[in-house]
């Protein structure tokens, strides 16, 4: 039976903070505590639950596997905390504008299928969507939720995890037959490898090589593209290779309008798919977290 002097949701904001705020002493301010006092309520924390949630060095500190899954549900339990205590208090019910920014594939292939019914469930709730591949400022672009697709950079912002798709390589039919299957890595220095005119954290292909290990070969070829929906249809039409995530690409590689390549070799890594936004708790409209919640249910990746 649980002990009922340990205040869980107390726990779980504290770290939380200490996250969002990148240490100890930034969230003893924020709580008008002592820096110590906060660190030894993590140390309790961690020790209570048999696992250590942050590593911790003179320069910053980085959650573990633990601790960011812990982060993570602890910040949808204080969302649903604060929004019960402030729906109950006011009768919130969902309505006015939500505006999204989510890149073009998972605009097409996701959100715009799953608009119908979310706005039959909220009719009181109007959706703006803005699809493009480029990340923007949320507070510039005055958004509510933007999609991100790929490794999260650090901010301040907070994030739900709506999915993750495996990578793939792919060429149509047309251009193999023209210009042969690259059986390795290497044989892509004969291969047109078309590439997007946008930074991406992650610039080079990945491959596993003969030793367990990856090695990472640049995209090089003579076509750039702003989206992924370009890329795709550039794809297709046989101008070359691409790399794209899976869930955008199933259909055609079913279709037989695309094909794997170097499937032996492919890594494996996942694509994580995050709906990111700014505030949480009491001070996320109702609008905008029934749209985070309809979500989280609803994609399946």
């Amino acid at each position: 039976m649980a002990r009922q002097d340990i205040n869980r949701s107390g726990e779980m904001e504290v770290f939380a903070r200490v996250v969002e705020l990148g240490g100890f002493s930034a969230a003893a301010r924020a709580f008008r505590m002592s820096p110590s006092a906060v660190s030894k309520l993590v140390a309790r924390l961690e020790a209570r639950l048999g696992v250590r949630l942050i590593n911790r060095s003179t320069r910053k500190l980085q959650l573990t596997p633990e601790g960011t899954a812990y982060y993570d549900r602890s910040v949808r339990i204080l969302d649903d905390i604060n929004a019960a205590e402030h729906e109950a208090a006011i009768g919130a019910i969902p309505r006015g504008r939500v505006r999204v920014n989510t890149s073009v594939p998972f605009g097409l292939h996701w959100l715009l299928p799953l608009l119908p019914g979310f706005l039959k469930l909220h009719p009181g709730v109007s959706i703006d969507v803005s699809l493009t591949d480029t990340v923007v400022d949320l507070m510039e672009e005055r958004a509510d939720i933007a999609i991100r697709v790929g490794p999260l950079r650090e901010s301040r912002l907070l994030a739900r995890k709506l999915g993750e798709s495996r990578m793939v390589v792919v060429a149509a039919p047309a251009y193999l037959a023209e210009h042969g299957t690259p059986r390795t890595p290497a044989d892509l220095a004969k291969h047109n490898m078309l590439g997007f005119c946008f930074a991406k954290q992650i610039d080079g292909w990945p491959f596993r090589d003969s030793s367990g290990g990856i090695v990472s070969v640049p995209p090089a070829g003579n076509a750039l593209v702003s989206d992924g929906e370009a890329m795709q249809r550039l794809t297709i039409a046989g101008a070359g290779l691409s790399r794209l995530a899976r869930f955008h690409v199933d259909a055609d590689i079913k279709a037989g309008r695309l094909v794997p390549v170097l499937e032996d070799v492919n890594p494996g890594d996942l694509e994580p798919i995050h709906a990111v936004f700014v505030g949480h708790g009491g001070q996320l409209p109702a609008r905008v977290r029934a749209f985070l919640d309809y979500l989280v249910e609803n994609v399946r990746l």
